[in-house]
């Protein structure tokens, strides 16, 4: 199954009060910030984010996100963003963000009021700030579990403008967003917004290889909604949680298991590149990807064979994809009874992750440490004794 990491998404684990973007508590509790164990610090709550916002800077630094460049003069944010799959010198869009007026073209007046999201990463940058009223319309999704977005809806609040080459044109001049985000995955009818003279603005969070690049692009949103300082904190937290995880995983493990990806797709084993997120992710959870020198940033479709063969002796596979009910060996097994032979499915160590059942597209994109930690879990469960998983789980027995 092909992994979307252009999933969508919503961070309801931060959710604070209301502020200017009107975000809603959250009532989990957590260990003190003081504690630094891995396992104590992913217990850690983020009810109080956006209290202490203010603590933080209002000046956005890029530090991990290779598409993204912001500089600031005078009054004026200057943002250049870019394909991070590409070199330097390839074509890049250039945004002036200026306070107050009407935006036109490339020059976007911040706050905005509302805004198009194409893809649930998207909209993942908006719900972590808590401000997901500012998204004023979005494409369909086959899943949506995020309740203020399926409220707005109901409401009115939030219009559905169709899908890439056949988009509602009447409702999303209705919508009046500031501008629409578009990604390259969504091929198609563009040209129909463009003449609706509504800016549009490329997000390429989803061709980010680290994954705190990826979560970074919601410095971007907080630009945009005038949320700098929240953004800044949001992101904190998530850099702080994922390099603590990262480096325990490093300094205290030697053994390093061995992990494939994917599984049949139409005429081939879909799996994704050596230098992609989820290789990353296996990386800095302490496994050896069995792709792990390849140098595709992308999936690609291996002759069947070829993969079976590397697997029969792999450690744990993980793979992930919608299905209604529970999925299960027997079920993985129908799929083809050569999984069977593989020593992971022998073993009981496939990895899982239900897109019907968990809002993974709709937060993951925002929530790097807890993919990390999920992997972290079935590797080295040791490091993170009292850590439930939340997206990637061991297929139960």
């Amino acid at each position: 199954m092909r992994h979307l990491f252009t999933k969508g998404i919503v961070l309801a684990g931060i959710a604070a009060a209301a502020m200017s973007c009107g975000g809603a508590s959250d009532s989990h509790s957590g260990n003190s910030v003081e504690k630094t164990s891995a396992d104590s610090i992913m217990q850690q709550s983020r009810d109080s984010l956006f209290e202490k916002a203010a603590a933080y800077s209002d000046t956005i630094e890029i530090k991990y996100a290779k598409g993204l460049e912001v500089r600031y003069s005078g009054d004026t944010v200057f943002v250049t963003i870019s394909n991070p799959e590409e070199q330097s010198g390839s074509a890049t869009t250039k945004l002036a963000l200026v306070k107050g007026g009407k935006s036109k073209g490339n020059v976007i007046a911040v706050p905005v009021r509302g805004v198009i999201c194409m893809t649930a990463l998207q909209l993942s940058n908006f719900a972590a700030l808590g401000c997901e009223n500012k998204v004023v319309g979005m494409t369909s999704l086959r899943h949506l579990f995020n309740p203020r977005m399926k409220k707005q809806m109901e409401e009115g609040k939030t219009v559905r403008i169709g899908k890439e080459g056949a988009f509602d044109v009447e409702s999303v001049i209705a919508a009046n967003p500031d501008f629409i985000f578009v990604s390259e995955s969504k091929r198609g009818g563009f040209g129909q917004l463009k003449d609706c003279g509504i800016p549009l603005i490329p997000h390429h969070g989803y061709k980010e290889t680290d994954p705190l690049g990826q979560a970074e692009w919601i410095k971007l949103a907080g630009l945009l909604v005038g949320e700098p300082q929240r953004a800044n904190a949001v992101f904190a937290d998530i850099e702080k949680k994922y390099n603590t995880l990262r480096d325990e995983v490093a300094q205290k493990t030697t053994r390093r298991p061995t992990v494939v990806s994917g599984r049949q797709v139409r005429d081939g084993w879909y799996v994704m590149g050596g230098q992609s997120y989820i290789a990353r992710l296996f990386a800095d959870a302490g496994a050896n990807y069995f792709m792990k020198d390849n140098t595709s940033t992308g999936g690609q479709t291996l002759d069947f064979e070829s993969v079976y063969a590397q697997a029969m002796n792999i450690d744990f596979w993980q793979i992930d994809g919608s299905f209604e009910g529970e999925y299960t060996y027997d079920v993985l097994l129908a799929e083809d009874p050569r999984y069977g032979d593989l020593k992971a499915f022998k073993s009981h160590n496939v990895i899982f992750c239900n897109f019907a059942r968990v809002p993974y597209r709709e937060q993951s994109p925002m929530e790097p440490h807890y993919l990390l930690a999920d992997f972290v879990k079935a590797f080295h469960p040791e490091i993170l004794p009292s850590y439930v998983p939340k997206y990637y789980k061991l297929m139960k027995q």
